[in-house]
């Protein structure tokens, strides 16, 4: 009988402190896009960021133009062309196609050049933000803080009153 009274008031004050503990809890959320978009430091690192691909881009242009000049090219001399010199030309072309595409992933792929350089830019500036964060959450006594973008919907809903967004850019703006 004492048993069942000790595991009844256990479970009695289980009950009571469990939901006194999570009240306890403040949580807010951030959309990291939007501070992305707010920062002048962010809108020049995709300035530089733009301005790094567009050559990229336009050798790519080019180089695809010159590999279909080439295809339509061989295409019309194929029917005059012997067996040899077809594979030959064929090869050309098989040759043409595999350094622009080994071109586009050095250049482009994950572990391309210009992601290289897009991380060495935002890689400091994911650093302040998330600084800034952590600052706006401990001033305000946050004990999380979640992300909600458009694309990413890490948090499926929340309370406009608990959206620090504005706290972050304007703690980023003001220099701290």
């Amino acid at each position: 009988m004492k048993t069942r009274m000790f595991l009844f008031t256990l479970a009695l004050a289980a009950l009571v402190l469990v939901p006194t503990t999570f009240a306890q809890q403040k949580i807010g959320y951030v959309n990291s896009a939007k501070i992305f978009q707010e920062l002048p430091a962010a809108q020049d690192a995709q300035r530089r960021i733009d301005a790094l691909g567009k050559p990229i881009q336009d050798s790519l242009e080019t180089m695809q133009r010159d590999l279909q000049a080439r295809y339509e090219d061989y295409q019309k001399r194929e029917a005059l062309l012997n067996d040899a010199t077809k594979k030959a030309e064929q090869q050309k072309l098989i040759d043409a196609e595999r350094r622009m595409n080994e071109f586009r992933v050095a250049k482009l792929g994950n572990d391309g050049e210009l992601a290289r350089e897009t991380e060495k830019l935002l890689a400091p500036l994911r650093e302040r933000i998330k600084n800034a964060i952590t600052a706006v959450a401990k001033e305000e006594k946050y004990s999380f803080i979640f992300d909600k973008t458009e694309s990413i919907q890490i948090l499926l809903y929340g309370d406009p009153a608990h959206d620090v967004t504005f706290k972050v850019i304007d703690r980023m703006k003001r220099g701290k």
